[in-house]
C-alpha cells in the first residue's frame, strides 16, 4: 500500500503526536488534513510543514458532528488517524466528565469513515485502560481495569471500534500507546513527566516527583511512536487488532529524573511530593503483537530519545 498522493485525516493533528505524525506523511508523499480545535495543540506544532501544498488545516471540533461532516464532504478522505482527545493529567483531575464529550468524536469518525468508505481508521487508545495492572508485562488480551473517566473513554473506542470492523467490515485497528516523548510536547503543569522535568531542570530547578519515584512507565521516543502507527496504517494484518506500541522495558520515575539531570550537567536532585492518588504503580508492555504483526521494534535507546529532546527544550525555552 502506497500513501503518496492519498488523501489523510489526522484529527488532532497540532498536538504534540499528531503534528509529529503529520510531519512525517507529508514527508511520505500523503496530503494531509488536520483538523484540531487547538485547546491543546498549537499551530506553532506545524511550522516546518506550514507552506506544504499538501497541508490543509482546519480549526474545528470533532465532537461537533455538523463540523466533521463537512469536512468529508469536502475532501476525498481514503485514511483517518483520530488522535484528538482530551489530555493532560490536571486537566483530567479538573474537569473528569468533560471527557465524555469524546465519545461523540469517536462515535462521528466512525459513522462517517462508514458512509464515506474509507480505506483504514487507526485510533490512539492509551496504555491507561490497564489501570493498575494485575500482571505484567500486560497484554492486550489481558484484564483491563480503568481507573478514570480518560481510560473508560479510551476503552469505549476500542470496543466501538472492533464492533464497526467485525459487524460492518470497517478497516480498522486500535493502538494503546505507552508513554511517548519528544520534542514539542507540553512542559506545563497540564502537561507530561518528561516535559515537564525538562522544564524544571532548564529552569535549573529540582524535577518534582510525587511519591517514592519508584513508579515506572514505558517510554517510546515519538519518531518510533509514529513508525509504528504508519505501519500499522499501511498493514491489513492490523485490520481489528489492537496494539500495544511501546518499547517493553520499565523505567522508573527517579531513574527518568535523574537521567535528564545527568544530560543538563547541572548540580539537582529530584523533589519529592506526596503521592497522587491518581498515579498507577507500574507500566509494562508485551509488544510481541507490535513486533510480529508491524515487524518493527523501536530503534531509539531512552538516552538518545533524551538527548535529542532536552536540546530541542533548550533551543526553544530561552
Amino acid at each position: 500500500m502506497n500513501i503518496k498522493n492519498k488523501t489523510i485525516l489526522v484529527t488532532g493533528g497540532a498536538g504534540f503526536i499528531g503534528s509529529h505524525l503529520t510531519e512525517r506523511l507529508l514527508e511520505l508523499g500523503a496530503k494531509v488534513i488536520v483538523v484540531d480545535n487547538f485547546s491543546t495543540g498549537r499551530k506553532e506544532n506545524l511550522k516546518e510543514v506550514l507552506n506544504s501544498k499538501n497541508l490543509k488545516i482546519i480549526k474545528g471540533d470533532v465532537n461537533n458532528f455538523k463540523t466533521l461532516k463537512r469536512v468529508f464532504e469536502k475532501n476525498k478522505i481514503k485514511y483517518i488517524f483520530h488522535y484528538a482527545a482530551i489530555v493532560g493529567v490536571k486537566r483530567l483531575e479538573e474537569n473528569p466528565m468533560e471527557i465524555l464529550n469524546d465519545i461523540e468524536g469517536i462515535k462521528n469518525i466512525l459513522n462517517l469513515s462508514l458512509k464515506h468508505k474509507i480505506k483504514k481508521l487507526v485510533f490512539a487508545s492509551s496504555s491507561e485502560v490497564y489501570g493498575e495492572p494485575v500482571s505484567l508485562p500486560e497484554k492486550e488480551e489481558g484484564i483491563h481495569n480503568p481507573r478514570d473517566v480518560y481510560a473508560l473513554v479510551k476503552l469505549i473506542g476500542e470496543n466501538l471500534i472492533q464492533i464497526y470492523h467485525k459487524n460492518y467490515g470497517l478497516p480498522a485497528c486500535v493502538l494503546r500507546l505507552f508513554n511517548v516523548y519528544g520534542p514539542r510536547q507540553i512542559y506545563s503543569p497540564y502537561g507530561f513527566v518528561t516535559g515537564i522535568f525538562m522544564r524544571q531542570v532548564i529552569d535549573g530547578k529540582r524535577p518534582t516527583i510525587f511519591g517514592d519515584g519508584l513508579m515506572t512507565r514505558d517510554f517510546i521516543y515519538i519518531k518510533d511512536n509514529v513508525e509504528a502507527a504508519i505501519r500499522a496504517l499501511l498493514s491489513e494484518k492490523t485490520n481489528g487488532e489492537v496494539i500495544n506500541i511501546g518499547i517493553g522495558r520499565q523505567t522508573t520515575i527517579l531513574d527518568l529524573a535523574e537521567r535528564i539531570i545527568r544530560l543538563s550537567g547541572k548540580n539537582l536532585k529530584p523533589k519529592f511530593l506526596p503521592k497522587r492518588k491518581i498515579d498507577i504503580r507500574y507500566r509494562c508492555p508485551d509488544v510481541t503483537k507490535m513486533k510480529r504483526i508491524l515487524k518493527f521494534t523501536p530503534k531509539y535507546s531512552l538516552d538518545q530519545g533524551l538527548g535529542i529532546t532536552y536540546k530541542w527544550y533548550e533551543e526553544n525555552l530561552r
